[in-house]
């Protein structure tokens, strides 16, 4: 499959007090950053999905994507418009998708995620139980559908997931869950643990 690799990092961040989280740094360096650099290893092209000032993101050198869906949407406005992206510029058959606060995602992720991956089938990541819903595989041809979906005012992700051919990959979580992502002021101080014992 063709596929275009992208990274959401359109949330509120809500529960973090004011700072924008993707931009908080562990080990020096922005969650966005590190995602960015985990994820370029794997697939290619790659894009951000954003809102905002999509220069505050300039040195990462990749096109900032904002949502064609008004209102913070959620995750899935930013899959659409990832998916508007790729139909528009490329001839990917779909769209790759990873947090921009989950610095520890899997290094095989994408292999795992694609491999004999079908052109109609949504795919999402699940470790521990648990599914991770904006860790998907997300097929193009699906756009219009997931348009019609968020222009209801329908936001949850599985009522969208579940309407389609779908089915879950398994990731193994060791000592640490890979799919573990940086809510709040705590989970950032969990997060540089994380990292320093991985050093």
């Amino acid at each position: 499959m063709k596929i275009v690799g992208t990274v959401l990092a359109g949330g509120l961040s809500t529960r973090m007090n004011g700072p924008e989280k993707t931009l908080l740094a562990i080990g020096n360096t922005p969650l966005i950053e590190r995602v960015v650099g985990r994820f370029a290893e794997q697939i290619a092209p790659l894009i951000i999905s954003a809102n905002g000032d999509p220069a505050r993101f300039d040195w990462l050198k990749l096109p900032v994507i904002s949502d064609t869906i008004e209102g913070f949407a959620g995750p899935l406005a930013g899959v659409l418009a990832s998916m508007r992206w790729a139909t528009e510029h490329t001839n990917a058959e779909a769209v790759l998708s990873v947090a921009a606060d989950t610095p520890f995602f899997p290094l095989n992720y994408s292999q795992k995620m694609l491999e004999n991956a079908q052109p109609d089938t949504i795919r999402l990541a699940n470790s521990n139980n648990r599914r991770h819903p904006v860790f998907g595989l997300w097929p193009v041809g699906l756009a219009d559908q997931l348009e019609e979906f968020l222009a209801a005012g329908d936001r949850k992700v599985m009522m969208f997931v579940e309407q389609y051919a779908n089915e879950l990959i398994e990731f193994p979580c060791a000592d640490v869950d890979p799919f573990f992502n940086v809510n709040s002021p705590d989970d950032l101080i969990k997060a540089k643990t994380i990292l320093e014992k991985q050093s």
